[in-house]
């Protein structure tokens, strides 16, 4: 029975090569045909891709194994979402039209199991980093759209291709570090909304590194990780949530 809803973010295709990026999509096909016979919905939570940019008539090309994989799932009767991250804002309606999937551009609230959720990839939210807030605000603006559009997509993509070349997940040497139930900045985020409105859970992407941390008054964050070495998601089983890895030791 198709009864779990799954979260996973920051698959970051494309980056840092073709070879690279081939081999974390067929593993992430693995991991969607693992979870397809109990999969009821399915939440892609931002930086599916390193870089997307919808023309009229022209998507990037390449990844037609997991668009495959999630217009099969749809076409089986799976809800999925896909939230607009900071390196594929662009998204348009292709994926709609073609499989069904809704486009979510910031927060979405749901309750599933006499549980509320509040999802956002997390890019902008909380404390400091007020020069990408601009920036975000720039390329979210529709003129600012505009006028990539009418590069001709072999320029237009090839200039974006070259910027995700450069971008941190490009770099084997990346490393995250846990900075602390008072310092993670999408805990701050969430402390602030809290004192507004509760949430049983606040899941994130856009942070890189899987994380539980308890907000006090019965409600948690979750941030749901990368592809690149984690391979890590969560689960709601109707009535736990849960965060995994996938291939992983112990999993």
């Amino acid at each position: 029975m198709k009864k779990n809803i799954y979260f996973a973010s920051d698959f970051h295709l494309g980056s840092p090569n073709h070879a690279a990026s081939r081999l974390r999509e067929d593993r992430i096909v693995r991991w969607l045909t693992s979870i397809e016979p109990t999969c009821a919905e399915l939440f892609l939570m931002g930086d599916i891709f390193d870089f997307w940019f919808e023309y009229k008539t022209v998507v990037p090309k390449g990844y037609i194994r997991l668009l495959g994989k999630l217009a099969s799932m749809s076409d089986a009767g799976t809800k999925i979402y896909f939230f607009k991250g900071n390196h594929d804002m662009w998204v348009d309606d292709y994926f709609t039209k073609e499989m069904g999937i809704q486009i979510i551009s910031d927060e979405l609230v749901i309750h599933r199991g006499g549980k509320s959720f509040y999802l956002h990839h997390g890019d902008g939210l909380g404390p400091g980093d007020a020069n990408y807030r601009i920036l975000r605000k720039i390329f979210r603006n529709p003129v600012c759209r505009w006028l990539f559009s009418i590069l001709p997509p072999r320029i237009g993509l090839g200039i974006a291709n070259g910027w995700s070349g450069h971008s941190r997940m490009a770099s084997s040497s990346v490393e995250e570090f846990f900075l602390g139930d008072e310092n993670e900045w999408l805990a701050v985020y969430s402390r602030d909304v809290l004192k507004k409105q509760h949430y049983d859970y606040f899941i994130y992407g856009h942070r890189h590194l899987p994380m539980i941390v308890d907000l006090g008054s019965n409600s948690k964050y979750y941030n749901i990780g990368e592809w690149f070495g984690y391979n890590s998601y969560a689960v709601f089983d109707g009535e736990e949530l849960s965060l995994k890895y996938f291939e992983k030791a112990g999993d």
